[in-house]
């Protein structure tokens, strides 16, 4: 073996296709001084035993575009090194047997070209000549993405090992990490049997084994190990090299060819896991005793569908353990606990997939400090408090393996390890016929059902109207007519406290924070690039103290956006388990307020945009005029002790003037008609200010300096490619977002958000029109416009104001 070396930049620990890819695109980087360790042998882990099929289409532009990459890179590979990658874009199929999997279906083609993905519906007779020995008497139809297609794991593997190697990566078999060296917080190396490297980061993808190895550094990282098999058969008559992988999600099966047979598995409804108690010692280029048992349940239903499957010879059942995670995407990024400690791992059986992109991103990161682009949804923060517990993690992971193919629902719930983190009004929401969703661990009422009129709070899920469509027109009603209570103690709710507070909050913030005592300032915090990192409230309690207020999934990424770019002499902390909040909102949101506190509640004498402490119901409530539905209204946080005291209080004096509850559905449709962003979905890091139609929260006028500030100035003087707009649709049209924006027949973009505005009556959704050649107003408004919705274009109206204004017309639709 080669001297392992003393220093590097940069310690990989893993050889598996995610850890050799990192390797491959360091090396391209010119990050030449990177080490990767693996403790066995390359591929010896998880990889050897992949099935190897390469989808590219996910629910997300930039990861379908991270896929995307894995596939360019794929298709020169072998030509770079001159290592076999075993690499066919033999196409995939997926099948469709009833009207909703086949509405879901027409819904991801359509995504598909949204994306820019050429993606196809066919008959299904059109599917079986692509496919010949399939049945088709239960098709309803199918599609067919030609980019897809399968490669061998191992041999793309040491491929990418060769790649890096060739641009001067060293790789160690047989060279376990026994300790990752953090002292004062700082990373300083990594621990073998042969000696300590000295380095600045360390990139963890060692597979199922992260979990344990992140968590001796404090690193949390959400995985367990779940058994997932398959059978590959001996030579079938008629199966041909160039046959596309296939989906049968009816069927819970996938299939590809190999070697003139079968590979084919499924994704059970009753996984089982791994290494409940560890990972045995020493496991490597293992698999696991087949279980014959627990397959026969997808034979039936395999023969059904490959009729030739029932005469074939088997040669192996191939039962080999991965990593899984309780969302169903891979995990990727800077540790939030541990600077410069990076992880790519949890990739959910398509690590093969992902395995080419997620290198490519991962190495970007490690080498620039920041993503190549927005990755929000395999980002290592989107997990919080409750991801800890991997008993938790452990069983809301196996509902989401079991649900792999089933129909992914418009707002499905997930339903295991509920209820876990509860607001202190849970138990009189439920008694209110609250329909509760999760998220981060908390219970939060998404509508409430009419228990006099025997309507039932459950979820009835539809890529139509869905059950709760009435129920939510009638809080959303409630809120423009009289007034609603909403209970978002899930908010995550910082603070800021110190000397230095002011001086770093203005820097982070683009807003302007610098205001007296009782402000309250909506605000975006940017990246370098004028991407928005985050999108929040910040109330200035004193000089030298702020409340910070965002979304309850958010509460990981923005602390740790926050706190890495403070400078001292300030503290910030997570007061959210501290307060629970109300949403007060509606016209007569003023009237239901001061019947229960003495406070001047005056328009004069609280103005929208300022905070202060009042009491209510005889309790301390710190009270935000602010309104994320378009109303007149309050946020009002409270120690948790007295919410109960509140609500009641509230409830009471509410209810001669219409004052219902309401949930985060109502919320949704509201703040549609206000054409109000969300980050994550309208809004985030790849998208500006100036794109966002945000501009004129950011001091501009000002000469402060803040993060991003000479990004959105370049832009406000030089213009943009893509702009952030309203659509509307007609009434019986379903928009979920992701739908494909057409102007006078060419494609500009996507929806980002969708919903229906019970107010104006039509359906509505924001997106980004884009153009290589800019986006101006005129541009935008110039066009006619056509939304592409499961496959059928629809005529649409684009705006550019609110479609509701509460002081001028009622409706602009």
């Amino acid at each position: 073996m080669a001297e392992l070396p003393t220093t590097a930049k940069a310690v990989i620990i893993g050889g598996g296709i995610v850890g050799c890819s990192v390797a491959y695109h360091l090396g391209k980087l010119g990050w030449t001084d990177t080490v990767l360790l693996e403790r066995k042998k390359l591929t010896s882990g998880t990889t050897f035993h992949a099935a190897g099929l390469v989808g590219q289409l996910r629910t997300s532009a930039n990861i379908t575009q991270l896929l995307g990459h894995s596939v360019a890179l794929y298709r020169t590979l072998e030509q770079e090194t001159g290592l076999q990658t075993g690499w066919k874009m033999n196409g995939g199929l997926r099948l469709a047997c009833n009207a909703e999997r086949w509405t879901e279906v027409k819904r991801q083609a359509t995504t598909a070209h949204s994306f820019g993905l050429e993606m196809h519906l066919l008959t299904p007779k059109e599917a079986q000549e692509l496919w010949p020995l399939m049945t088709i008497d239960d098709l309803v139809g199918a599609a067919y993405l030609p980019t897809d297609g399968q490669a061998n794991p191992s041999d793309i593997t040491q491929s990418l090992a060769k790649g890096a190697r060739m641009a001067g990566v060293r790789i160690f078999e047989d060279t376990p990490v026994t300790r990752v060296i953090v002292e004062d917080g700082r990373i300083r190396g990594v621990e073998t049997p042969f000696g300590t490297i000295e380095c600045e980061k360390v990139v963890c993808c060692a597979g199922q084994w992260t979990r344990v190895l992140a968590g001796t550094v404090g690193v949390n990282v959400p995985l367990v190990s779940v058994e997932h098999q398959y059978m590959i058969t001996e030579r079938i008559e008629g199966v041909t090299s160039g046959l596309p992988t296939l989906r049968d999600p009816d069927r819970l099966t996938y299939w590809k060819e190999e070697v003139g047979g079968l590979v084919w598995g499924g994704y059970e409804p009753n996984p089982k896991p791994w290494a409940v108690e560890g990972i045995p010692e020493g496991f490597h280029f293992e698999t696991l005793t087949p279980d014959w048992e627990h397959y026969e349940q997808f034979m039936e239903n395999a023969i059904a569908r490959v009729p030739a499957l029932a005469t074939a010879g088997v040669k192996q059942l191939l039962n080999g353990p991965e990593s899984f995670t309780p969302d169903g995407n891979f995990i990727l990024g800077e540790a939030p606990e541990l600077r410069n400690f990076y992880v790519g791992a949890g990739f959910n059986a398509f690590g093969i997939a992902s395995g080419g992109g997620a290198g490519m991103a991962l190495a970007e990161w490690v080498a620039k400090g920041e993503p190549p682009f927005d990755l929000w949804p395999v980002d290592i923060r989107r997990f919080g408090r409750v991801h800890r517990d991997t008993g938790w993690v452990r069983q809301r992971t196996m509902e989401a393996y079991g649900k792999h193919y089933t129909i992914a629902w418009p707002a499905d719930e997930m339903k295991s390890c509920r209820p876990t983190r509860r607001s202190p009004l849970y138990a009189h929401l439920q008694a209110a016929g609250a329909c509760f969703g999760e998220k981060l661990g908390w219970e939060r009422p998404n509508w409430f059902a009419d228990l006099a009129a025997g309507e039932q709070p459950v979820d009835r899920y539809s890529y139509g109207r869905p059950g709760w469509f009435a129920a939510v027109g009638r809080e959303h009603k409630a809120a423009r007519e009289a007034a609603v209570l909403i209970d978002q103690t899930s908010f995550a709710k910082f603070r800021l406290k110190g000397p230095g507070a002011l001086r770093d909050l203005d820097r982070i913030a683009a807003g302007n924070v610098d205001r007296p005592a009782g402000a309250l300032v909506y605000t975006q915090m940017l990246n370098r690039k004028g991407g928005i990192e985050c999108d929040l409230t910040v109330a200035r309690l004193a000089e030298d103290e702020f409340h910070i207020v965002t979304g309850t999934g958010f509460a990981t990424h923005d602390f740790d956006w926050i706190s890495r770019n403070l400078t001292g002499d300030c503290q910030l902390s997570d007061v959210t388990s501290g307060y629970a909040v109300l949403s007060l909102m509606g016209p007569q949101a003023r009237t239901i307020l001061s019947a229960v506190s003495p406070d001047d509640l005056s328009n004069e004498g609280f103005r929208f945009g300022t905070a202060r402490w009042i009491s209510v119901a005889h309790c301390p409530v710190l009270a935000l005029r602010v309104t994320y539905v378009g109303e007149l209204g309050w946020e009002l946080h409270m120690p948790v002790e007295v919410a109960v005291t509140v609500y009641e209080a509230l409830m009471a004096a509410g209810a001669p003037l219409g004052l219902v509850n309401a949930g985060y559905r109502a919320i949704e449709t509201l703040r549609l008609e206000k054409g109000y962003r969300a980050w994550g979905a309208d809004i985030g890091p790849d998208h500006t200010p100036v794109e966002a139609g945000l501009a004129w929260a950011c001091k501009m006028r000002s000469n402060a300096d803040f993060i991003g500030r000479a990004a959105v100035e370049a832009q406000l003087s030089g213009g943009v490619k893509k702009r952030l707009a309203t659509f509307t649709a007609a009434p019986e049209v379903v928009l979920l977002g992701r739908e494909t924006i057409y102007r006078d027949g060419q494609r500009v973009g996507w929806l980002s958000s969708g919903g229906f505005g019970h107010t104006v009556g039509r359906a509505i959704g924001l997106g980004y029109v884009r153009h290589p050649e800019g986006v101006t107003e005129g541009f935008l408004r110039e066009g006619v416009y056509e939304l592409e919705v499961a496959s059928e274009r629809v005529p649409a109206e684009l705006h550019l104001e609110p479609l509701y204004d509460p002081k001028g017309a009622r409706v602009k639709a």
